[in-house]
């Protein structure tokens, strides 16, 4: 459905988007992720065609539609702030684009009246925004976007101005409302959360390029870069040197102790290893270090224990040299909880851990 072909976009010295390329399939929602100043509002304004891109191509539907302004496009947006007009009922918010075309007053009626039960909001219709919850007006902006039938919607970070318990409600219908009417949606977000919730696929962007583009569950198990693995959930990012690789399997110390990964550089040197904090084993310190390389055994003692209600984290300080390594565990009755100070053992299958040369 839609193709970004080499585009390019500068803001004076700095390129904002810097030559992507990249295709988003027909009733696929798919999400841009990063951090901000990373490019994906910038594209997502191209896509929409607000902006212009200085190199490069976008088609959507098989059109070419770099040079086409926005009100020619199979496009719709919705962005953080809902934009509602507050003297109007919601009916007339969302018949607003279809009375702006001229529409026939039978087929507005019958379009708004069907986009807002698509939303939930049927009973809602003749009320004013300023009587509506922010879940509500959200709704309400969705469905004055959706009421045009566009082939693409674009949304900007249109959750984040809900507050945490709302916005996960609000992932889960928004989820719900594209599979119903199965348009593609570009949903941009630096919430990784968000991300990983709803979509299908997900770029993750940086510095105005792409680092990857997956599933949810393929960027969070087999990320490709350091930048990705980092960005995506919470990782130990650990300073070790690779010795050797053999049988693919890469060999490498960590202040003393040497450990086998399986995935990692081709050479040796220096490399960061990656271990998500919730792949960490921890138990009471009984087990002694192996002096053969092998699955990570390495002991410590607790700096802080963080309690998060359905999990309990802990800060580490290993015993060979200065480093912190974080564990994530299921709080849940008879699993142990050491306290600050205990000394403890970490480990985590070969498996578990990734290496990325420098």
């Amino acid at each position: 459905m839609v193709e970004i072909i080499g585009v390019t976009k500068r803001f004076g010295a700095n390129r904002a988007v810097d030559d992507i390329s990249f295709g988003i399939g027909s009733g696929e929602f798919f999400s841009l992720l990063g951090p901000s100043g990373c490019g994906k509002s910038t594209t997502l304004r191209m896509l929409s065609g607000f902006e212009q891109p200085d190199a490069g191509s976008i088609r959507i539907a098989g059109q070419d539609m770099t040079s086409v302004p926005p009100y020619q496009r199979p496009t719709n947006i919705v962005f953080q702030r809902w934009a509602l007009f507050p003297h109007m009922t919601v009916a007339a918010n969302v018949a607003f684009g279809l009375e702006a075309e001229r529409r026939p007053a039978a087929e507005i009626r019958q379009r708004v009246g069907e986009v807002l039960e698509l939303v939930g909001l049927g009973r809602f219709a003749e009320r004013k925004p300023g009587q509506l919850s922010g879940g509500q007006m959200q709704r309400v902006a969705l469905a004055r976007a959706l009421v045009k039938r566009p082939k693409v919607l674009l949304l900007d970070e249109p959750l984040s101005a809900l507050d945490l318990k709302l916005r996960h409600q609000m992932q889960i219908e928004l989820k719900r409302i594209q599979q119903d009417v199965g348009t593609t949606f570009i949903f941009v977000t630096h919430d990784q959360g968000e991300a990983l919730a709803m979509s299908d696929r997900v770029a993750v962007m940086n510095g105005g390029r792409v680092e990857q583009i997956a599933s949810p569950q393929e960027l969070y198990d087999a990320p490709s870069t350091s930048f990705v693995a980092n960005f995506i959930g919470h990782s130990n990012m650990l300073p070790v040197t690779v010795e050797r690789v053999e049988a693919g399997h890469a060999v490498a110390r960590l202040e003393g102790a040497a450990l086998r990964i399986a995935a990692g550089p081709t050479k040796p040197g220096p490399a960061t290893l990656v271990i998500r904090f919730e792949r960490v084993r921890i138990e009471a310190a009984a087990a002694v270090t192996s002096p053969q390389p092998g699955p990570a055994k390495l002991t410590g003692t607790v700096r802080q224990m963080i309690f998060g209600g359905s999990t309990v984290q802990y800060v580490v300080g290993l015993d060979a040299g200065s480093l912190d390594i974080t564990a994530e565990h299921p709080h849940a009755p008879g699993v142990p909880v050491f306290e600050k100070g205990t000394a403890v053992a970490l480990s985590w299958r070969e498996n578990d851990a990734r290496l990325f040369a420098h």
